[in-house]
């Protein structure tokens, strides 16, 4: 723990009752793509999203509109619980409008939903596989020997054991906080570089994917910063011999869940070799650092498919092959992106267009 956090001397106020009032805190994302959050008190426990009011804040401040024309508006989007102070007080995902009732340029969920609800009867469902990477307050990466480097990849992807490992306490706090929010996290691991690490969240349909990526971020940099720890959702963190970070994205319609699906599959793999440029287009900033066709990855200029095949841009798991139905991988998204842009276009490039 560091110095400026205390759970000692904040534990007795967390365990004093607050009555019938709740704490909500309102979860957005800003203009450069973080997170943001600040309370309210509500008079009574929360049980839908049309008992929240629509807040604002000074969008000057966050990259997200004028000094002179400063309101944003936030738009309760999705409930989850708060780990942090238990009970029945809440986590709240908020849209960010402009004040004459328009999304603002960052809310990107606001076209995604629209996406979602035209290609409901698809049934589209999402997993995606967040990698990350842990860095120490002084900006090296957490655990590496100081003024060196740790010996090379190879121990510590799924690795066990001192040496191997970095910050297992953190990973295992954020797993369980997303387990208790409501998250529907689906597991974890130590990834090839040390100190990076991956969470995968889903299945979930539709527009639920963004919103259960996004929280489960906002969860991991809320306990980090507990630990003194920074996450870096950089998709290259580190030049040189070390992987880069992806953020993997798993597809399927219903037609592809079932036998006979690889047809649908196929299909749709064909659909999205000829939008590659658009599609990289919102999979990423800094992807060209990481889509270099060394690392398991594909180069960023080219598309390519296949079965088990991890260089390629899309891969069908071998099982999914064996059976011939099931998902598609999608290995081009890196770890930066906003997960409403990357289901949005996946879905319209598949089913809209």
């Amino acid at each position: 723990m560091t110095d400026h956090y205390h759970p000692d001397l904040l534990a007795p106020f967390l365990a004093l009752p607050q009555g019938d009032k709740i704490q909500a805190e309102y979860v957005w994302i800003d203009g450069d793509g973080g997170l943001r959050s600040k309370t309210t008190t509500v008079t009574k426990e929360v049980t839908s999203l049309d008992q929240l009011r629509i807040w604002d804040f000074d969008g000057s401040s966050t990259n997200q509109a004028p000094g002179h024309d400063s309101d944003i508006y936030l738009r309760p989007a999705a409930i989850f619980k708060d780990p942090f102070r238990g009970g029945n007080n809440i986590l709240v995902l908020a849209e960010c409008y402009n004040n004459d009732g328009t999304p603002n340029r960052t809310n990107y969920r606001h076209h995604a939903a629209k996406i979602m609800e035209q290609a409901k009867d698809v049934q589209p469902w999402f997993g995606l596989e967040q990698e990350y990477t842990l860095f120490s307050m002084d900006g090296t990466p957490y655990g590496w020997p100081k003024g060196g480097f740790p010996g090379p990849q190879g121990p510590y992807y799924c690795g066990a054991g001192a040496g191997k490992v970095f910050a297992r306490d953190l990973i295992e706090a954020h797993y369980r906080a997303c387990l208790y929010a409501g998250i529907n996290i689906s597991g974890i691991n130590a990834e090839v570089m040390p100190s990076q690490w991956e969470f995968q969240v889903g299945p979930c349909e539709g527009i639920s994917m963004g919103d259960h990526l996004w929280m489960a971020r906002y969860l991991l940099v809320r306990i980090a910063e507990q630990w003194g720890i920074k996450v870096s959702f950089h998709p290259k963190p580190l030049q040189g011999d070390w992987n880069g970070a992806g953020c993997h994205t798993n597809y399927s319609t219903k037609e592809m869940r079932e036998p006979g699906g690889m047809k649908a599959i196929e299909a749709a793999i064909e659909k999205l070799s000829k939008r590659h440029n658009e599609h990289i287009a919102v999979y990423g900033e800094d992807n060209d650092l990481r889509l270099t066709g060394r690392h398991e990855t594909g180069h960023i200029g080219t598309f390519t498919s296949g079965v088990a095949n991890r260089g390629a841009s899309i891969r069908i798991p071998r099982h999914v092959g064996a059976q011939g139905y099931g998902y598609l991988e999608d290995r081009r998204p890196a770890s930066n992106i906003d997960p409403y842009r990357v289901t949005g276009i996946i879905v319209e490039t598949t089913c809209l267009l």
